[in-house]
């Protein structure tokens, strides 16, 4: 694009801090009256913080993880907890660490709809998913959900293996080239900001530093 977007939103599916940071991201774009460039940055976890795979009472059946990693995991759903419970959210620990590309892939899709059907999309993936009452590695499943939000889905099992993964790889890849890492981050202009924390400050920048300074 000749103009780059006012605020780019990198999110993934089965990140928690990503699902709470989605709505206080949107009450942002409704108070500004903007539109932000949202894009599906899927992470690769297993290479920076191990994998494993628990039942479904809790007990861990696979595990590559160090302790060090394992603190790391445990704190961060701790932490994402208890702020969803602040706000009635409810936040179950993945039972995996889902390849979240298709859904990702999917997000593409439902943005070619319009803003509207786009957030519809989201709510409608990340909220079952972190209920544990989603398969994001479906595609008849995601199928169902982008016609739910009003999405075209007419071919998109080929869509999604051929120009769409296609999409999804190279704006994964351009976000990597510029610094990102983890989500959400948010871009404005050349200017990155990790974690939703931020969002006083990304308010304040948008808005001309006309303001007093925001409390972080």
């Amino acid at each position: 694009m000749a103009t780059p977007p006012t605020l780019i939103v990198y999110t993934d599916v089965k990140s928690p801090y990503a699902y709470l940071a989605k709505d206080l991201t949107h009450a942002l774009e409704d108070e500004l009256g903007i539109t932000a460039e949202w894009r599906h940055f899927t992470l690769d976890i297993p290479s920076y913080l191990g994998s494993a795979k628990v039942d479904d009472h809790g007990n861990v059946t696979e595990d590559t993880r160090t302790e060090h990693q394992w603190k790391r995991i445990k704190y961060a759903y701790m932490d994402a907890r208890r702020r969803a419970n602040l706000r009635g959210i409810t936040l179950r620990g993945t039972q995996k660490i889902w390849d979240t590309s298709l859904v990702g892939t999917a997000f593409y899709r439902a943005k070619e709809a319009g803003p509207n059907v786009h957030r519809r999309f989201m709510q409608l993936v990340f909220e079952p998913f972190w209920k544990r009452e989603l398969n994001v590695e479906d595609m008849a499943v995601v199928i169902a959900k982008l016609d739910e939000a009003g999405a075209d889905n007419a071919g998109f099992a080929d869509w999604a293996v051929g120009e769409g993964r296609t999409l999804h790889d190279r704006l994964r890849d351009e976000a990597w080239e510029a610094g990102v890492f983890g989500v959400p981050s948010f871009q404005i202009g050349e200017e990155l900001f990790f974690g939703f924390e931020q969002l006083p400050m990304i308010r304040w920048r948008l808005t001309g530093r006309d303001e007093d300074k925001p409390d972080m």
